[in-house]
Order: structure tokens, then C-alpha cells, then sequence
């Protein structure tokens, strides 16, 4: 298909992620104010939406307690400055089995499933914006465990987020995962248009060669809104690759830690630095109302 380079650009901040990185680098925000913070500056230098996980205080392991993404979600509202709450729905939905000749009883460390309303239970008591679905099962990155997503548990998830009015953010780490997104649609459990997050190169799914990601954008309907990323030294790499084929940009220290070789990043200078190549592209970067306005989300209040 004929590139067609946006011309208006959002930036995402993915802020911290529930990866093993919280000892790999001091800049990995763990405590609800050091995420809230850590967003709120990568929302000063320039990104509209921010993405945010919760982790333990103390140990930087992840978390889905309630009491964590309402203090994030407080902060970040409270804060000075405007930006789009994206909160993940990601967790939950690992299994880690046994030995490979002994796979069952599963392994209960590192196993996290629970049921669709658990899932969700944050997104209902914080109400953001836009909240992520995972469209899909796969062996996942860096340990021997299954993240699920089976079609039921999709279709629940995606029917409560909808009913919640919060846009769902569809991630897709690989074709199959779009063409299932595309039957959410069209069984009006997601609305139409969609918003998709292109994931690339997180193993085991799509790699992140360019070929694999025009498969990926061409498999995104015309008519939604895709962004994309890679992991560490690929991610800036992937945030103009993203522009260039029509699409959005994310960054942030979930995807990579570095800044340049050597040099631990903070979210902030990641943002600036995708501002950097956004403009230098001759796009304009886009601040969170034209993110509402375009995406049709409604900024709210959590309850309570």
C-alpha cells in the first residue's frame, strides 16, 4: 500500500510496565507518586496519552491493587497539566505451567488469572479514558509462561469496558490478534472506529521487521486509528516508521531504558526525544483535547 505520513501525531508514555526492568534502572518509576510523577513529566514534555501499570512500592513487582491505580489516577488529575489516562487491563491473564513433562498442576509462581470483572475492576473504579485490551494468547517475552486471552474472556472484557464508556486500546502483538479485534467490531462488543496499539518486536510475537509491520498496519482498517512500537534500541526507529505509515507514536520505559548507548533514560527525555523526530518529520504533535476530540473520549472524574 502507498505510505501516507500523518500529519497530526500523538505521543503515548507507556511509564513503567509490569516487566522484570525495576532494578535495571533508578528512573523505573515502582510507588503510585513516583508513576503519577514520572507520567506527569512525560505529559509536560509533550506526550497526550499516558499508559500506566501499577507495581508493589517496595519491590517494584506488579501489582493490580485497587488502592494503586486510584492514587496514580488522583495524582495525574490533580496535576497541573492536561493528559489522557490509559490504564492497562493486561493483568491477570498469565499461567505458568509445570515441568514440560509434568505441565499440570500449573505453577503458582507466576500465575495471575482471574476472572473478566477482577480484570476490570480498576478501569470501573478509576474510569479512564482509554484502558488496553490484550486481543490474543501467546508465550510471552522474557519467562516460560502464557499470556491468555481466550475469546470469551475478550469478548467479556471488551462488552465491560464499552458498557463503562472507556475507549478500549487494542493490543495487538500479532496478525491473528487483529483479525479477532475485527470480529469484536463486528459483533458490537468494541465500537467502530477502533483504536489499535501495533506491538512489535516483544517475543514471541510479530517481529519487528519492517515487512512484519506492513503486514501488521495494512491487516488495521482505514477507517481506526493504529500506533506503534518497538522494544529498546528499535523504539525511536518505530516511532517515525509509525508516522510514516499513517499511524501514532508510543515510547516510555515499559518498551526500552536507554536514552543513547550507555545512557539510562527518563520518560520525560523519551517523549522529547519523539517530539524531536515527529516535528523533524514536518508533523505537528497533537495535545490531549485534539486526542479526545479525534478519539471521541470523554474526560472524567474516578468515582467516589
Amino acid at each position: 500500500m502507498p505510505l501516507t505520513m500523518t500529519q497530526e501525531v500523538f505521543i503515548t508514555c507507556a511509564v513503567t510496565g509490569s516487566g522484570s526492568t525495576q532494578n535495571r534502572s533508578p528512573h523505573v518509576p515502582k510507588s503510585p507518586k513516583e508513576i503519577a510523577d514520572s507520567a506527569i513529566a512525560a505529559a509536560k514534555a509533550g506526550a497526550a496519552i499516558v499508559h500506566c501499570h501499577v507495581r508493589d512500592p517496595e519491590t517494584g513487582a506488579p501489582s493490580r491493587k485497587l488502592e494503586y491505580y486510584r492514587e496514580v489516577t488522583d495524582r495525574i488529575r490533580d496535576a497541573e497539566v492536561d493528559v489522557v489516562l490509559n490504564l492497562t487491563a493486561g493483568m491477570g491473564g498469565d499461567i505458568t505451567f509445570g515441568s514440560t513433562e509434568n505441565p499440570l498442576p500449573v505453577n503458582p509462581k507466576g500465575t495471575d488469572m482471574v476472572g473478566a470483572e477482577e480484570r476490570v475492576a480498576h478501569v470501573a473504579e478509576c474510569l479512564p479514558e482509554i484502558c488496553t485490551l490484550d486481543c490474543g494468547t501467546m508465550n510471552f517475552a522474557e519467562a516460560d509462561y502464557v499470556m491468555t486471552n481466550t475469546p470469551g474472556m475478550l469478548r467479556a472484557m471488551g462488552k465491560m469496558m464499552t458498557d463503562l464508556g472507556v475507549k478500549a486500546e487494542i493490543e495487538a502483538f500479532d496478525t491473528g490478534h487483529l483479525w479477532f479485534a475485527k470480529e469484536l467490531v463486528k459483533e458490537g462488543i468494541l465500537e467502530d472506529p477502533a483504536l489499535v496499539q501495533l506491538c512489535m518486536g516483544v517475543p514471541w510475537g510479530a517481529p519487528n521487521d519492517l515487512n512484519t509491520f506492513m503486514a501488521m498496519v495494512n491487516n488495521v482498517p482505514d477507517h481506526w486509528t493504529f500506533s506503534a512500537f518497538s522494544l529498546g534500541r528499535n523504539q525511536m526507529a518505530y516511532a517515525a516508521a509509525a508516522v510514516l505509515a499513517g499511524g501514532h507514536v508510543r515510547v516510555g520505559l515499559e518498551d526500552n531504558l536507554w536514552l543513547d548507548k550507555g545512557v539510562l533514560a527518563t520518560n520525560a527525555q523519551l517523549v522529547e526525544r519523539a517530539v524531536g523526530i515527529v516535528e523533524g518529520m514536518g508533523a505537528k504533535v497533537m495535545g490531549p483535547q485534539a486526542v479526545r476530540d479525534k478519539l471521541g473520549l470523554t474526560k472524567r472524574a474516578p468515582r467516589g
